[in-house]
């Protein structure tokens, strides 16, 4: 699955346009490195996602196409 669809759809980010204007402004890093809104995601990548104040870490641990909204949180994990 893309990055910016992986973020849309796992709620870390509310909307497609937002999540891949942020990976064009290198604000989200996967394992340590800037990657494009066209990245495909693998269980076990570590996001690190730069919006705000406050930097996001997460551990991906599945992925859906689609997911509810009680389901989401599932698709990963927060690290620190």
């Amino acid at each position: 699955m893309r990055l910016d669809k992986f973020l849309k759809v796992s709620r870390i980010i509310k909307r497609r346009t937002v999540a891949n204007e942020a990976c064009d402004a290198d604000r989200v890093l996967v394992n340590g490195k800037p990657q494009r809104a066209s990245y495909a995601v693998k269980t076990g990548d570590i996001l690190e996602i730069q919006l705000g104040s406050k930097p996001f870490k997460a551990e991906v641990l599945q992925i859906n196409e689609y997911a509810k909204k009680e389901d989401a949180p599932l698709m990963y994990k927060v690290i620190e």
